[in-house]
């Protein structure tokens, strides 16, 4: 199933876990986020906490950014939905450095919560790490809440773990 939205020139595709615009984001999130906590958890903890399972995958969003100049659409943002237990939790949500500050992240976020709410899930969780600030402003502003960590972060003592309740 293709959903698309149009927003200004962004363009929102639902698309599968292997798609390779999907995978180069999150090779590019890997390389950007990985090295700023590389002095505090293993590369194999670190690994097995932030591991996605293909199988528990709900739902896979890429952000397209199309222009006059640009001929083929850039992939710009991605974000995921998986299950954990009988939450769904947001994983890998990535945003081109390029396109930081235009409404990527907005575009993200309404459609992994409006995904939530269509799975009949009462919130949303996710797991950020410290050394990501922008990412915690943005989860605060956007009305999540902290909370404990929770599994299977708990190799991660630095994790900040947060729900957005939907009422």
């Amino acid at each position: 199933m293709t959903q698309d939205i149009e927003t200004s020139s962004l363009h929102i595709r639902e698309v599968p876990w292997s798609d390779p615009d999907a995978e180069e984001l999150r090779g590019a999130m890997a390389a950007e986020v990985g090295p700023r906590y590389s002095d505090r958890v293993s590369d194999v903890d670190r690994a097995a906490a932030n591991s996605v399972d293909p199988q528990s995958v709900h739902l896979t969003v890429v952000v397209y950014a199309s222009d006059s100049e640009t001929v083929e659409p850039q992939a710009v943002g991605h974000a995921t939905l998986r299950w954990n237990g009988a939450d769904l939790e947001l994983k890998r949500m990535y945003v081109s450095p390029t396109h930081r500050g235009c409404g990527v992240s907005t575009l993200l976020l309404d459609a992994v919560e409006d995904a939530a709410r269509k799975a009949g899930r009462p919130r949303l969780i996710l797991q950020t790490g410290d050394r990501q600030p922008d990412a915690v402003r943005l989860y605060e502003k956007s009305g999540y809440s902290r909370i404990p960590i929770f599994s299977p972060y708990e190799v991660m003592p630095f994790s900040n773990c947060f729900e957005k309740v939907f009422g």
